[in-house]
């Protein structure tokens, strides 16, 4: 697609007759002929600086072929030159001395859509006068103007004549094209594009161009460079208005966001793998909470079919045989008592196990002497409480409830394993930690066993979510250790 300002779009080998006249772009003002060729080499445009460089009218070689028209007097270089990048199809760049005309040119060819478009300057030692105050002025004018939008791959697009002039070398530093200060058609630029991108940024210009109300235009899209790669591109160019608010005229930048794009994309693809692992974190500490149940569970019905059911059991037994023999009822119902208090003891112990207190602004130094006494001193265990480094206002509700469930875990394993005598519970603030201790003195580790299990993954488990450490110690008839220690949220 080409785009024009108040005319219908063409092609670029519909472009006959179509001449740029009194034009002060950059392309001029450096001097930029510029003219197309099909590929029986008829001319279908040849612009104003074409004519003074070349001295021959655009009336005079549209539709006429370019060989005929010179005849012997054009270079034998220009010939190889074109025939060359026709058959090529990439742009070329090179220079020769023409006799005729006693100058070098700097010539750029790009073959695309069946025909060969050439720019071409004369060299400023072949004779050439420089530019005028008034043109310098212009083009740094222009420059400026560029620079302002950005400072990477200039170009000026000329939306009459679809050319574009690719400045100062910056394509060929970015994306390697063998060409600068030179004009290319527009659909050469288009032909560039990702096919996945073409349709949008073709469509972002059309818009632009027919609003007709906006100024600057700008996308992002992958650009093919020279050697077949693509890069990522930002794209953004300025309308330019003459005096009358009409233009022809849209000068801009490109630039390389590659190397943007790439950290981008590992970002994502970082925060894709942490999104990954975090999830994966959840469901194994979601696993581990749903064993905990399940052994929660196991363990209340073991706890009830071996110890409360079998002493309801010898409680009915009693009364059953004081029921059947009056002269026994003295000497049933006091151990059928003694034996209904020990199932509410149980099961008041078990309750305890189940129930965890109301952690938000509860003390969890007066939960643990209250778990303990509750599990530990019934079972006949002396216990010791700590407490004098603690601040229970550094604890939020969630560390005081895992700190709870962690105690009342190895309380159960002191009772059921250790056949201790004495317990010494250590709670303690300090360094920005949290820390409890859980030793007994029973009968420790047997050498050479690894200490696992349910218990100790589900205290593991819970200690990790709080990115925390856990660490046990202990040897064989000198008791075990259990340690814990858990970052504070809020270090006093």
């Amino acid at each position: 697609m080409s785009y024009k300002f108040d005319q219908p779009e063409i092609g670029y080998a519909e472009m006959n007759g179509v001449v740029g006249r009194g034009n002060t772009a950059i392309a001029d003002i450096f001097g930029n002929g510029f003219f197309i060729v099909d590929q029986q080499w008829k001319v279908s445009l040849w612009n104003n600086i074409a004519e003074k460089l070349l001295g021959i009218s655009a009336d005079d070689m549209i539709g006429k072929n370019i060989w005929v028209q010179f005849k012997s007097t054009m270079p034998e270089g220009f010939y190889t030159s074109y025939h060359q990048a026709l058959l090529e199809g990439i742009p070329a760049e090179f220079s020769v001395y023409w006799e005729k005309m006693n100058a070098w040119f700097d010539v750029t060819t790009c073959y695309f859509d069946h025909c060969l478009s050439v720019s071409f300057k004369g060299r400023p030692d072949g004779g050439n006068p420089a530019p005028s105050v008034r043109q310098l002025k212009s083009t740094n004018d222009m420059y400026r103007l560029v620079t302002e939008v950005t400072s990477d791959c200039l170009w000026e697009w000329d939306l009459v004549l679809g050319q574009i002039l690719w400045i100062d070398g910056g394509h060929k530093r970015a994306f390697g094209y063998p060409i600068e200060n030179a004009l290319i058609p527009s659909r050469f630029w288009e032909s560039r594009l990702h096919p996945d991108d073409r349709a949008r940024v073709v469509t972002s210009l059309h818009d632009f161009f027919v609003s007709g109300m906006a100024v600057n235009w700008e996308e992002e899209y992958r650009f093919r460079k020279f050697n077949g790669d693509y890069a990522y591109v930002h794209d953004r160019g300025q309308i330019v208005y003459n005096g009358e608010k009409k233009t022809s005229l849209m000068i801009g930048a490109t630039q390389d966001i590659s190397a943007r794009k790439l950290a981008e994309s590992e970002m994502h693809r970082a925060e894709a793998d942490l999104a990954r692992q975090l999830l994966d974190n959840q469901k194994q500490i979601f696993a581990a909470i749903l064993a905990a149940r399940e052994k929660d569970r196991n363990l209340i019905g073991m706890e009830l079919h071996d110890n409360v059911n079998q002493i309801l059991a010898a409680t009915k037994m009693l009364l059953s045989v004081a029921m059947s023999d009056v002269t026994s009822v003295n000497e049933c119902l006091a151990p059928a008592i003694d034996n209904i208090q020990n199932a509410i003891d149980e099961t008041r112990r078990i309750a305890h196990q189940l129930v965890a207190p109301d952690f938000e602004g509860a003390d969890l130094a007066a939960m643990v002497r209250d778990l303990s006494r509750n599990m530990l001193e019934i079972a006949g265990i002396d216990v010791y409480v700590h407490t004098d480094e603690l601040n229970d206002e550094l604890l939020d509700s969630g560390l005081k409830h895992s700190a709870y469930r962690i105690a009342q875990e190895q309380f159960t394993n002191i009772i059921k394993y250790a056949h201790a005598k004495v317990v010494n519970v250590l709670l303690s603030t300090s360094s920005g930690q949290f820390k409890m201790s859980i030793a007994d003195d029973g009968v420790g580790m047997v050498k050479g066993n690894t200490i696992s299990g349910i218990g100790l993954n589900n205290v593991r488990d819970r200690v990790s979510a709080l990115h925390g450490e856990t660490i046990v110690s202990g040897s064989e008839g000198e008791g075990f250790t259990l340690e814990i220690s858990v970052p504070l949220r809020k270090a006093g």
